[in-house]
C-alpha cells in the first residue's frame, strides 16, 4: 500500500511543490539577512555601480520599513502553504491508520494506558507531523540559508531585488497597513515608556540608597546626580552673563590689554569691536609671553585668534561638551534669539556641573558671593546663578523648575514669581521657599535673604 500511494503523480506533485516551497522560504528568510547586513561601504558602491540590480537594491533599501513587511508576510505564505502541503504528503504517505496500527502495538507491549489505540494514533500523527515539518523549515528553511547570505550579502540581494520588487506590489495593501499599525504601536510605546520613566527625584533616591556610607559618600552621591542631570542643563544655565564677561576693546593699547590681563587672571580674553555683540576674537594670554617687554605702541591685534565658536543659549552642555572636543575650544560666547550675546561658557563650567567647583591659584576664595546667616538663613547676590544657589543650599537643581520660565539668577527668579520689579523687604514663596529682597535698585535686584523651608 505504501509503495502505490508514493507513485501517486498528485503525491510526486506536492513533493516537488513542498521542495520549491522549502527553497523560496530559505530565500526569503536569507534575503533578510542579506539586504539588513548591506554596510554604508557597500551602499557607496552601489550608487557608484549605477546598474539596474544595484537600482533595485537602493530603492527597496529606500524603506527598510514596507521591504521587511514584504519579506515577512511572503514567508509567512510561503511557510503556511509548506505546512498544507506536508500534511497531505504525510496523510499520504503516512495514512492515519497505520499510525493506529502503531498505537495498537505500543498499548499491546506496555499495557493499557488509559487511552484509546485511535486517539494515541492521531496524538503519534500530528505529533510526527509537527516535529518533522518544524524541523524542516528551521534548518533549511531557516538556519542554513541565513548562514549562507552571511557570507553572500550583495550576490544574494542580487538575486532577490526583482523578486522582491514584485512581491512589493503585489503585497502593497498588507504591507501598508502593517508598517501603519507598527508606527502607530511604536509611538505609543515610546510614549509609555517616556511618561512611566522615572523622574529625577526618584533616580536621585537611588542613588543616594545606592551609594554606602562612608568619608566620600556625600561626594559620590552629588557627582552621581550631577552625571543624571547634565544633558538637562543649558549653556544659559551655567555661562558667565554678558555683564560680568572680562573682556578688551580692540582699540586698547598693549598696556591697557596686560592689565586686563593681570587684573582677571584669565587665560582667553574675548575681543570686541565697539561692543560686546561683535566678538573679533580671543586673545590667549600665552601668545603674549613673548612680547612683555614691548612698548606701549605695540600692535597686538595680530595675535588675536578669530576662530570663535558660538553656541545658542538652548544648546545642552553634552552636546557642547562634544562639541569642544572636537573643535579643539575652551571658550565659547553663547547668544541669544538675535545674535547677541548673552553670555561666556568655558570648558570649566561644564565640567564643574559634573565634578563641583574647580578652583585654581587666580581664583579667589569664594567664587560665589553669599553669606550663610544660620542653618535656615542665606543671603545671596541678585545675579548668582539658580543652580549654584541650589548647590549651595543642598537641593535638586530642578527645585524651582516650575516657577522659573527662563530665569537663570535668583533675581530673575524672584522677578517671575514678583511679577515686577519688587520693593525692598517684598517676599515671595514656593514650595515652602521664602525670598525676601533686601537690596534693590530701580533696575535690577542685588541682594536677596532665602529662607529654607522647616526641616519635617
Amino acid at each position: 500500500m505504501f509503495l502505490s500511494v508514493s507513485m501517486d503523480p498528485v503525491v510526486i506533485i506536492n513533493l516537488i511543490l513542498f521542495l520549491v516551497l522549502l527553497v523560496c522560504s530559505g530565500l526569503l528568510s536569507s534575503s533578510e539577512v542579506a539586504f539588513f547586513s548591506i554596510t554604508v561601504t557597500d551602499l557607496e558602491g552601489l550608487k557608484d555601480e549605477r546598474s539596474a540590480s544595484a537600482n533595485r537594491i537602493l530603492k527597496l533599501l529606500d524603506k527598510p520599513a514596507t521591504l521587511l513587511a514584504t519579506i515577512l508576510i511572503s514567508n509567512n505564505f510561503v511557510n503556511v502553504s509548506i505546512i498544507v502541503v506536508s500534511e497531505f504528503i504525510l496523510r499520504s504517505l503516512l495514512p492515519i491508520a497505520t499510525c493506529i496500527g502503531w498505537a495498537d502495538w505500543i498499548l499491546l507491549s506496555l499495557g493499557d494506558l488509559g487511552v484509546s489505540p485511535d486517539g494515541l494514533g492521531r496524538a503519534l500523527h500530528f505529533g510526527l507531523s509537527v516535529v518533522g515539518v518544524t524541523m524542516i523549515l528551521v534548518l533549511m528553511g531557516e538556519i542554513l540559508p541565513k548562514i549562507y547570505a552571511r557570507f553572500n550579502v550583495i550576490p544574494l540581494a542580487r538575486t532577490m531585488s526583482r523578486s522582491l520588487l514584485i512581491l512589493a506590489r503585489l503585497f502593497r495593501p498588507f504591507t501598508a497597513i502593517m508598517v501603519n499599525w507598527t508606527d502607530v504601536l511604536e509611538k505609543r510605546l515610546a510614549r509609555h515608556r517616556m511618561d512611566e520613566g522615572p523622574s529625577s527625584t526618584e533616580i536621585n533616591s537611588a542613588i543616594e540608597l545606592t551609594v554606602t556610607d562612608g568619608q566620600h559618600s556625600v561626594k559620590e552621591v552629588d557627582i552621581l546626580k550631577r552625571i543624571v542631570q547634565f544633558a538637562d542643563v543649558t549653556a544659559k544655565q551655567i555661562m558667565r552673563p554678558r555683564t560680568d564677561i572680562v573682556s578688551v576693546d580692540q582699540e586698547a593699547t598693549f598696556a591697557e590689554l596686560l592689565h586686563v590681563v593681570r587684573e582677571s587672571g584669565y587665560s582667553r580674553i574675548p575681543v570686541y569691536e565697539e561692543d560686546l555683540d561683535h566678538i573679533l576674537g580671543v586673545i590667549y594670554t600665552k601668545d603674549l609671553i613673548n612680547y612683555l617687554q614691548e612698548s606701549e605702541d605695540f600692535e597686538w591685534q595680530p595675535l588675536v585668534r578669530t576662530e570663535v565658536l558660538y553656541v545658542p543659549e538652548s544648546k545642552k552642555i553634552n552636546d557642547l561638551l562634544k562639541e569642544f572636543q572636537t573643535e579643539r575650544r575652551h571658550i565659547g560666547i553663547v547668544v541669544d534669539e538675535y545674535g547677541g550675546t548673552a553670555g561666556l561658557v568655558t570648558l570649566e563650567d561644564i565640567m564643574e556641573e559634573i565634578v563641583g567647583e574647580i578652583k585654581d591659584e587666580f581664583d579667589d576664595e569664594e567664587e560665589v558671593n553669599y553669606q550663610k546667616l544660620d542653618e535656615r538663613n542665606y543671603l545671596f547676590d541678585g545675579k548668582t546663578l539658580i543652580n549654584d544657589v541650589c548647590r549651595i543650599i543642598g537641593v535638586d537643581t530642578s527645585t524651582f523648575d516650575d516657577v522659573r520660565n527662563d530665569a537663570d539668577s535668583l533675581a530673575g527668579l524672584v522677578l517671575e514669581m514678583a511679577g515686577m520689579i519688587p520693593r525692598r523687604d517684598t517676599v515671595v514663596e514656593t514650595n515652602g521657599f521664602f525670598f525676601r529682597v533686601t537690596k534693590v535698585n530701580k533696575r535690577r535686584v542685588e541682594e536677596i535673604k532665602l529662607t529654607l523651608p522647616e526641616p519635617v
